[in-house]
């Protein structure tokens, strides 16, 4: 088994206590986030093969990290680096520290165990086509020789993301457009391009319709490179999240509306106010990191890896 920790939150950058705490205790209560019954996940033991973490910042997860080494886990961390104003991202950190931080990860684990996501890609006033095309340029230059891949896809404008982004349009005085998928096409495929310059495999998160030379379909939780990362052979079956999605069966441990990064196209927050409340009133000890039952968040439908933290 394969543990996801998440793409529903940024568990590295904001919850390595609570994670340090659950990795002693050898598992994780997980909320459904659908209404379900909710689950255990084990995070030690041998039914756990490895994990995959997502984040915008894995500086403050490095004691989880070692840990998880010091037990013979394998990990892979898919680390998100735009450089997006701040009328996207109003706090994650600055892109120079995100490669930084790719840097450091790499020379510690090896490039195998680091993935650079450069995703969602949004077009707005503020990252016009141009805008993306200098900064895949700048970025891949900086990351070549650290990672092998960056991983894409376009925006996908669920209802909270259209309300989300609005909102912030009319706050920091920005357009933002949904283009059609020929747009869309172009600019990926002209930002694979420059990656694959720099030296890099560019992949597109779960979006056929949008694939096109020299993009290949990714597949995030990949058991060939959790392989290659653990020095031995982790088979796990096929299990994607929608179509075009090429992940592994995995188990995600994380919980919506618990990042407080704020991203204004994040599909895994709906109210970036509630969230930010949840996560001050956060308790590393206890157990499920959706917490009590008043704090529970409105259920979820994810229809996509393309992480935003």
């Amino acid at each position: 088994m394969i543990v996801s920790a998440s793409y529903r939150t940024d568990i590295p950058a904001f919850y390595t206590a609570w994670f340090l705490q659950r990795l002693a205790a050898g598992a994780v209560p997980v909320t459904n986030p659908y209404g379900g019954r909710p689950t255990v996940v084990p995070l030690t033991g041998p039914e756990v093969d490895g994990y995959v973490f997502w984040t915008r910042n894995p500086a403050p997860f490095a004691p989880a990290l070692e840990a998880l080494a010091a037990l013979g886990l394998p990990f892979v961390v898919h680390l998100t680096v735009t450089g997006y104003p701040r009328a996207l991202d109003r706090s994650v950190i600055a892109a120079d520290r995100a490669v930084g931080a790719a840097r450091a990860l790499a020379r510690r684990y090896g490039p195998r165990a680091v993935v650079w996501r450069y995703d969602p890609v949004i077009w707005s006033d503020v990252t016009p086509p141009g805008w993306h095309r200098r900064q895949m340029a700048a970025l891949a230059a900086a990351l070549a020789g650290t990672v092998d891949e960056v991983c894409l896809s376009a925006t996908t404008i669920y209802r909270k993301t259209r309300r989300n982004l609005d909102r912030a349009a009319a706050r920091h005085g920005f357009a933002w457009r949904d283009p059609a998928d020929d747009e869309k096409r172009a600019l990926l495929t002209d930002l694979g391009s420059l990656a694959l310059d720099a030296g890099l495999k560019p992949t597109l998160c779960s979006q056929p319709e949008l694939l096109a030379a020299p993009l290949e379909a990714a597949a995030c939780v990949d058991p060939d490179r959790l392989s290659d990362v653990a020095g031995r052979p982790i088979a796990a079956r096929r299990k994607g999240n929608r179509p075009g999605c090429l992940c592994a069966e995995s188990r995600d441990i994380g919980a919506y509306d618990t990042c407080p990064h704020g991203c204004v196209y994040c599909y895994a927050v709906s109210d970036r106010a509630r969230a930010r409340a949840r996560h001050r009133v956060h308790d590393p000890a206890v157990a499920d990191l959706a917490g009590p039952p008043t704090l529970a968040a409105p259920a979820h439908r994810p229809t996509s890896l393309s992480k935003t933290i």
